[in-house]
């Protein structure tokens, strides 16, 4: 090799390894995110046996999925505030390791009161994930990077969802459901001391910093501030649908298509797939945009995400199997834009100091939206109102919309109304 190219060979290779030091703790958070949803989903997968051998009824079963959800939104609102205080490396070492202790905890549980008191525990602990995930981007990559850097780490809890059943069944095939609890709080151990290797890393050991005076993102989030409450609304409700094709899709398949058990799980992962390539797709137009100091036209794209909605109204009346996995794979994708232009607005328009709060406010305003409108869904879907039931999941992200573009028009005086406008690609 001559010397040019032996010069060139090292100098590729130091890039290389650059790169990787530098997003290594973005994919950390990307398996931390994976280890979080396969240890929230792993009741949900085993709870056939798990009802049978304990005895629990379907109504207890759906109390303990309200435990979590519950304890879940109280979680992000805690987790968040610890996270800019303390730091990402302390606080999702200790969040990653109580929530594993949590879920091994459920293979001591017999009855409703244990699994209810491990599900209440893991909701808080898992309440870190991704209040983490974009405090670990914002502190450790540029901003050029920070959306894709957002894809990635939230992709994990598509490839959780993923691939837990080809992880968690096989291992409750062999060693019984309560191995495959005791398997999932173990491999979260594996993660916590991995993640502690990278502490000689300044800029996770260390605390954030306190705004500086010329910060325009600094002085800490206020409730009065009405852009943070288009960001929680504009989060929450174009993001519903990824939650109802996630609860709806197996349910609309079987009861409607008429699917076997097998044959959907040879399917379900296509509607997932759809956010995991929407999170990326619109992490690049965002870092595209916003390239060397562009300004995020949020107003624009979520007019975009909130049209792209609509095609989901018509998928009761779609009557082929590949067309409606088409659509939920379209509502799925859109949602991942929603996630990604909203985290950057929120990360942009509201306190940089106070970026895991931010997270934790998205992912609690879902959560409660979630919970408080699949109810209504189920409902729909037992009195076989399927087109109703999906008309409603596909107009909630366009009234989010209008909701977030009257509150802009009320966020500020008249004098820079304008100016604001035009930041948020309203005006021309």
């Amino acid at each position: 090799m001559l010397p040019s190219q032996t010069e060139t060979y090292w100098r590729g290779g130091a890039r290389i390894r650059g790169a990787v030091w530098l997003w290594l703790p973005t994919l950390s958070m990307m398996l931390a995110t994976s280890i979080s949803y396969a240890d929230r989903n792993t009741l949900a997968l085993l709870a056939p046996t798990i009802l049978r051998e304990t005895r629990l009824s379907a109504e207890q079963y759906g109390l303990l999925v309200s435990v979590f959800s519950i304890a879940y939104v109280i979680g992000n609102l805690i987790w968040g505030q610890v996270l800019d205080r303390v730091g990402v490396l302390w606080a999702m070492a200790a969040a990653v390791a109580l929530w594993s202790a949590a879920s091994a905890s459920h293979a001591f549980a017999s009855g409703f009161i244990g699994f209810a008191t491990a599900r209440c525990l893991l909701g808080l602990a898992e309440g870190a994930t991704f209040p983490g995930a974009v405090r670990t981007v914002v502190q450790t990559l540029p901003a050029s990077s920070r959306s894709r850097g957002i894809a990635v780490a939230y992709s994990g809890g598509s490839l959780g969802t993923l691939a837990t059943p080809l992880v968690v069944i096989p291992i409750a095939t062999q060693w019984g459901w309560r191995g495959a609890f005791w398997a999932t709080g173990v491999v979260g151990a594996v993660w916590v001391l991995a993640w502690l290797l990278q502490g000689r890393r300044p800029e996770l050991s260390a605390p954030p910093r306190p705004p500086s005076p010329g910060d325009k993102t600094g002085g800490g989030l206020r409730w009065t501030d009405r852009r943070l409450w288009r960001f929680m609304c504009i989060c929450s409700t174009g993001a519903l649908p990824v939650a109802f094709v996630l609860y709806a899709a197996p349910l609309y398949l079987a009861n409607r298509l008429e699917m076997s058990q097998t044959d959907l799980g040879r399917v379900l992962w296509i509607p997932p797939l759809g956010a995991e390539v929407g999170l990326f797709f619109w992490a690049w137009v965002v870092d595209r945009l916003t390239a060397r100091g562009g300004s995020l036209p949020a107003g624009r794209l979520f007019a975009l995400l909130a049209v792209l909605s609509l095609p989901l109204a018509f998928t009761g009346w779609l009557g082929s199997l590949g067309l409606v996995l088409g659509a939920l794979f379209l509502a799925m994708f859109v949602g991942g834009g929603f996630v990604i232009v909203g985290l950057a607005y929120g990360t942009t328009a509201l306190p940089t100091a106070n970026s895991g709060l931010v997270a934790g406010l998205a992912s609690s305003s879902w959560a409660m939206l979630v919970a408080v409108t699949m109810p209504f869904f189920g409902r729909m879907f037992d009195q076989g109102r399927y087109t109703t039931a999906f008309a409603a999941a596909a107009g909630i992200p366009v009234l989010g919309f209008l909701a977030w573009w009257v509150l802009s028009r009320w966020s500020s005086p008249r004098r820079e109304r304008c100016s604001i406008h035009k930041r948020e690609g309203f005006c021309s």
